[in-house]
């Protein structure tokens, strides 16, 4: 199964997997790309597996395990609680690298996963848009100019810029943020890697924000 480890705040993360959806429903799978992604926009963040197995006469020596294997999907129902997704995905693959982007720049992220001998696979989001939403894109200056390292705050929300995300891919550098009812964020607060912060106010939501370091 995979494993789910919260952090303690202590310095200490503990597994929590066994306890939760998430290790029950990953027992017979095989995963490769995993990430975390806010799928719907609600504001927290989701789990995409890619899922697919290494031996392809598995099922001769377990009868449960499939060589080629459904992707997943689990909704972050808040405090620990992370949902399956029954039916977002209908055709079994050898899944290994997955990534994420705004493919159709309609706001909510899509999934491409490459596959083991076979084609890539691009799983566009729709209806992930109900919610507002904000893209921030950072170009450094002082700092590496694809802003990597740099950190990004909008309201509780915390996220970092980083290059890769899962096995052998990397996804789009833009990091969106969902806004869930809020059409507007009140600050978007940058801490970039040369040390300078930088912070906007009342930024409209459903965009995507081009922020250059000051």
């Amino acid at each position: 199964m995979l494993a789910l480890y919260h952090n303690e705040g202590s310095g200490l993360f503990v597994d929590q997997a066994p306890h939760s959806a998430v290790g029950k429903a990953t027992q017979l799978s095989l995963t490769f790309g995993l990430f975390f992604f806010d799928y719907d926009l609600d504001g927290y963040p989701d789990l995409f597996a890619a899922n697919g197995h290494i031996e392809e006469a598995i099922m001769k020596v377990q009868p449960k395990v499939q060589f080629a294997q459904l992707p997943q999907l689990f909704r972050n129902a808040g405090h620990g609680n992370f949902i399956p997704i029954e039916g977002a995905f209908q055709k079994p693959l050898v899944a290994r690298g997955a990534a994420y982007g705004d493919f159709d720049g309609d706001g909510d992220l899509d999934i491409v996963v490459s596959t083991n001998n076979g084609p890539g696979v691009l799983y566009r989001n729709d209806g992930g848009n109900r919610n507002h939403w904000l893209q921030v894109h950072l170009t450094g200056t002082k700092s590496n100019r694809d802003g990597i390292g740099a950190v990004v705050r909008i309201g509780k929300q915390t996220q970092t810029v980083h290059s890769g995300s899962s096995y052998c891919s990397s996804s789009d550098l833009a990091l969106t943020f969902g806004l869930g009812g809020e059409t507007t964020a009140p600050s978007v607060e940058i801490d970039w890697p040369s040390g300078k912060h930088q912070k906007l106010t009342n930024i409209k939501a459903n965009q995507r924000l081009q922020v250059t370091e000051q």
